[in-house]
């Protein structure tokens, strides 16, 4: 196992979205075509597949894992990659990291299991059975606007000590400073991702360059270098510039969830589409934004002096 080094990541992540046909099926080609686009245009550093921006929760065992298959025989020697593996119980969770991980992936990451509301001891459980059964590396996965559980800081900072469990993706915003939590409970190596588009700069205000490895962005879709930018900017130490450039992004990445969209990724597709980015269909439930809506985010985008 490659020892993790988020250097080796970058500071942004695309959590790519899996482009679906309007049949509903995995359209790969346009799978394909929108990685490379990502990867020519540096929109970011790294791609996560199959995570909840990838829609990975409507998706049966097969289809990710080739989609694994297609990334790693197309990407592997142009852009860094990671297996979202997660799932409701911990053996698929584990089948689809053994499938990862002989397939090349050297990093996975998981959410915790999702509908049955775990308890900690069972969450401990669940990613020790992960960390055990395969020879790569972990990346814990919070986010408990979707799954009902909070992966606790006492939770991560005991699983911190199996030596592949090596960074923590946070859903940032649904609890603002559990970031330093994390960051208190856990050593010095250990790495936290700031999994909310909201939350970029206040990540790097808690745990600085040294203990925050970057953004999981699926706004990076359209916006990565600005992203980037705002990020080098803070860095700096130009926290003016920094936050007037996150004052025009904001409210671009709020409108994602308008009429109670709890997951933005159907309005980012059509938002994406506005920039002639063909991320395909989402999946069923989840539909494509209506007229008034996609009017609503254009008229945004145009008032905020992201789209002529």
């Amino acid at each position: 196992m490659k020892k993790f080094n988020k250097k080796d990541y970058g500071k942004i992540l695309i959590p790519m979205v899996t482009p679906f046909k309007e049949n509903q099926e995995v359209d790969y080609e346009k799978a394909v075509k929108l990685a490379q686009f990502l990867i020519d245009t540096k929109k970011g550093d790294t791609l996560v597949l199959s995570g909840t921006t990838g829609e990975f929760h409507t998706m049966v065992f097969s289809e990710r894992v080739e989609l694994f298959r297609i990334f790693r025989e197309k990407f592997a020697a142009k852009i860094p990659m990671i297996a979202g593996v997660g799932a409701a119980s911990t053996k698929e969770t584990i089948e689809l990291a053994k499938a990862a991980e002989k397939l090349g992936f050297e990093t996975i990451m998981a959410v915790a299991p999702y509908y049955t509301k775990p308890n900690q001891k069972e969450l401990y459980e669940h990613y020790k059975a992960l960390s055990e059964a395969v020879d790569v590396n972990v990346m814990i996965y919070n986010i408990p606007i979707f799954t009902g559980v909070n992966v606790k800081p006492e939770t991560v900072g005991k699983l911190s000590e199996y030596k592949n469990i090596v960074a923590i993706k946070e859903e940032a915003e649904l609890n603002a400073k559990q970031m330093t939590e994390f960051i208190n409970a856990t050593p010095s190596d250990f790495i936290i991702y700031n999994g909310d588009d909201t939350m970029i700069l206040e990540a790097y205000t808690q745990g600085g360059d040294k203990r925050i490895g970057g953004v999981i962005s699926g706004q990076s879709h359209i916006f990565g270098d600005k992203i980037r930018t705002m990020i080098n900017t803070f860095l700096s130490g130009d926290i003016e510039a920094a936050a007037l450039q996150q004052q025009q992004l904001l409210p671009v990445f709020r409108i994602m969830g308008q009429n109670n969209r709890t997951n933005p990724v159907a309005l980012l597709k059509d938002t994406m589409k506005l920039y002639g980015i063909d991320g395909g269909y989402p999946r069923r439930p989840l539909s494509p934004g209506t007229p008034e809506e996609i009017a609503t985010i254009k008229a945004l985008l145009v008032k905020q002096g992201l789209l002529a």
